[in-house]
């Protein structure tokens, strides 16, 4: 079985190093970068499974490199950051981020988070239907697809993750702490304003009109619908 590939962006050396040997003493291949220009460069031509990236970089900030990537790629992005503002990290989810992890923080959690995003970005046939049609979106769960008016609509893994849960229930609500486990792991419960931030990127690609969706709807206080 090949390893996952994971970049790791960090300019504290010291912390790189050591992220380096415990990814690979678990199975990791990992390559490292210390700025965001290097980051991007490495990015591009390793195309690794997963990014974990400090915001804290000596070139640009790590919401630039976020925004650079999500230019041209899905690979997820797992935020490791000493910013424990709720801004911040709402604002790294906006630009593009997966995850936010903060510093200090435990191995064994990181491990499962950046496993976590992996799998995200994996694809699952559970042997149904495919191929969802709801007014001018067509959502095909087994190629991980979207088209809205026939153009092809980039999704993010966990947008996509967000979504596919979504839309494996239409019509029914989904509680909120059953959609944050079953999109980002058992460890979450109460990250509510993830799901915040998801369902407006959501709105904003595949609603006509977001500030009125017709397809993904809050149930303020309970959770989320996808409506056909």
């Amino acid at each position: 079985m090949t390893a996952s590939r994971v970049l790791v962006v960090d300019d504290e050396v010291g912390l790189a190093r050591a992220l380096s040997i415990t990814l690979r003493a678990v199975g990791w291949d990992v390559r490292v970068a210390n700025d965001g220009r290097s980051a991007l460069r490495e990015a591009a031509a390793w195309h690794p499974d997963v990014v974990l990236l400090d915001l804290g970089l000596p070139d640009m900030s790590g919401f630039e490199v976020i925004e650079a990537l999500r230019g041209w790629t899905r690979v997820p992005i797992v935020v490791l950051s000493a910013r424990q503002h709720g801004e911040d990290k709402v604002d790294a989810l906006d630009a593009g981020a997966d995850d936010y992890v903060t510093k200090p923080f435990g191995m064994d959690e990181l491990l499962a988070r950046l496993r976590a995003a992996v799998r995200r970005a994996q694809p699952v046939d559970d042997g149904g239907d495919t191929v969802v049609v709801a007014g001018d979106l067509e959502i095909d769960l087994a190629r991980r697809l979207v088209l809205r008016d026939g153009a092809e609509v980039r999704l993010t893994p966990t947008e996509w993750a967000m979504l596919e849960v979504l839309v494996r229930s239409s019509g029914r609500l989904v509680p909120r702490k059953q959609l944050l486990q079953a999109v980002w792991g058992p460890g979450y419960s109460e990250e509510t304003n993830y799901l915040r931030v998801y369902s407006a990127q959501l709105r904003r690609k595949l609603e006509a009109d977001p500030a009125n969706p017709r397809h993904v709807i809050t149930h303020p206080g309970a959770g989320y619908r996808f409506e056909p």
